[in-house]
């Protein structure tokens, strides 16, 4: 049996925040004296995942994911508990370790500015020593995925927030990682360049069977991409299984879509009504009805289509935080 790609075990980090009331006289005073609260970020969390795998990474503001993905890739050094990545720790920063992971965030820039994407690209070949046959075979696969032929001659500033993105992971993919953290990876963009990233990041993965940890805020790319979720909230760990199983979990209830033959009717003692338009019915029901009131349904009303779902997961995923 191979050893988990990650292997965290109640991992922490503390931060100390300094605290003072409002107005003049607090502040002179926390100039002599200052006084400080522990604040935890990440708080005891403990998750592995296998080599090959893609696993989401959810959690609302504030929820200690990308405090995890830092210490992860070891930018941060944790308070507390152990890490492991590829067998290595971390916030040792081992060139060994360094040379076979990757950390790309939606909202930070690493092409140099004022540079031809091209230009960009060689300065990362020669950071990683990545000899000139391997530069042009990876590079070449990936202006291929990302479609970046025409962006290469382009500087950094003048591309817009989709073609920089597209840029920024195949400069963050030259060195062909073995271990992918990606923070908000579709953040901003629209959704047809959201779908072509989430299809390049599946496509990289099935070619080099690399493992991925993604967080995200849009559940299209967790649902496209993601069996199994991880979900945090207040640096606590509250889910690690697969997203199938999250609504059976943390959700009670069940969405019926209807269509009526012809014209409307009543359905409001059946459950509760979520939308009604031109004979279209979705209703909402306790899961453990949802067998009965389907029989009532067909019993009751002309119908020439009906299916059961589990709600979306945007919506279980906002009853997850809430609970």
């Amino acid at each position: 049996m191979s050893s988990p790609a990650l292997f965290v075990k109640d991992l922490r980090k503390i931060y100390s925040v300094p605290e003072r009331a409002a107005g003049l006289g607090a502040s002179v005073r926390s100039f002599f004296h200052r006084t400080t609260k522990d604040v935890a970020a990440v708080d005891g969390i403990s998750f592995s995942v296998e080599p090959g795998e893609i696993v989401g990474f959810l959690g609302p503001n504030g929820a200690g994911k990308t405090t995890t993905l830092k210490m992860l890739s070891g930018l941060l050094h944790p308070s507390g508990g152990s890490l492991e990545v590829l067998g290595h720790t971390p916030w040792r920063r081992e060139k060994e370790l360094l040379r076979q992971i990757t950390l790309v965030m939606g909202q930070r820039n690493q092409l140099i500015w004022d540079l031809p994407v091209g230009d960009s690209l060689e300065l990362n070949r020669v950071i990683y020593r990545i000899p000139k046959t391997d530069f042009e075979s990876i590079s070449g696969e990936l202006t291929e995925l990302l479609d970046l032929k025409p962006l290469l001659s382009k500087p950094a500033r003048n591309l817009s927030l989709g073609e920089r993105m597209k840029c920024e992971i195949a400069a963050a993919l030259l060195h062909k990682p073995k271990v992918l953290f990606l923070d908000e990876p579709t953040i901003g963009l629209d959704i047809t360049m959201q779908r072509r990233i989430r299809s390049f990041i599946g496509e990289y993965n099935r070619r080099h069977k690399s493992t991925v940890l993604l967080t995200s805020h849009y559940m299209a790319d967790v649902e496209a991409l993601c069996k199994r979720v991880v979900v945090i909230h207040h640096g606590k760990l509250l889910f690690d299984g697969e997203l199938a199983k999250l609504a059976e979990r943390f959700s009670p209830y069940k969405t019926i879509s209807i269509k009526l033959e012809s014209g409307s009717a009543d359905v409001s003692s059946y459950g509760e009504v979520l939308s009604k338009d031109e004979g279209q019915v979705t209703l909402r029901v306790k899961k453990s009805e949802a067998a009965a009131v389907t029989a009532k349904l067909l019993a009751h009303l002309h119908i020439n289509d009906l299916t059961i779902s589990d709600p979306p997961i945007e919506d279980v995923i906002e009853r997850v935080f809430a609970q």
